[in-house]
């Protein structure tokens, strides 16, 4: 293995609001630019319509590149649009009916927040990945973070591959680096002026 194989991937997160007229060529930059593993599609709203339309939308950017797209929370939706799995929001809870539903080829990931015991029950259910966060610091929620140390026991405790998101900067970045799998970046870049190269430079830290 070479010092490159070390190198966490790029978990990609879209906003949860775009506009299907101006976020489809935005995302093509981010995944022209850099390697991407990833695409989470993380849109807020529960109207299957809007889904299905960004769904297919990004769809055909991400498989024109060889990027896997996940949705978030919607499992209903994966199978019906040609997706690669769905990410979910309640720990552990919801994977193993995702994974029914979904069967074994299909990505099912979920948010643990920064519980070390959620992580270690959805990977005893068939969790493909687990994603802990805020890695820093957000106005959401009760201000607990995900810090190093989490990070630091589960890359040398467990096998599940894991996610580590959101209010990362590129100081958090190279500290949790050794750690983790995956970065994944959304919010960090989507307000920037030009989305790819605000990824890039949060790129440049990853080693």
């Amino acid at each position: 293995m070479d010092d490159a194989d070390d190198i966490p991937q790029i978990y990609l997160i879209s906003p949860t609001d775009f506009d299907l007229t101006i976020f489809p060529d935005q995302l093509a930059a981010c995944l022209d630019a850099v390697p991407v593993a990833c695409l989470r599609m993380a849109l807020a709203t529960r109207d299957e319509d809007r889904l299905g339309r960004a769904a297919d939308a990004l769809r055909g950017v991400t498989e024109q590149r060889d990027v896997a797209l996940v949705i978030e929370r919607h499992t209903g939706l994966v199978t019906r649009h040609g997706l690669d799995g769905v990410h979910l929001l309640d720990g552990s809870r919801g994977v193993a009916a995702a994974r029914k539903a979904l069967g074994e080829d299909a990505i099912v990931g979920t948010y643990c927040a920064q519980s070390r015991h959620d992580g270690m029950t959805a990977g005893e259910v068939n969790a493909d990945y687990v994603s802990f966060g805020p890695v820093g610091q957000t106005a959401l929620d009760d201000g607990a973070q995900a810090n190093l140390e989490l990070f630091d026991w589960w890359s040398q405790m467990i096998e599940v591959p894991v996610v580590a998101e959101g209010a990362l900067d590129a100081d958090l970045i190279q500290q949790i680096a050794p750690h983790t799998d995956f970065f994944g970046i959304g919010d960090e870049i989507w307000s920037s002026d030009d989305p790819a190269a605000a990824l890039q430079s949060l790129r440049a830290a990853f080693s």
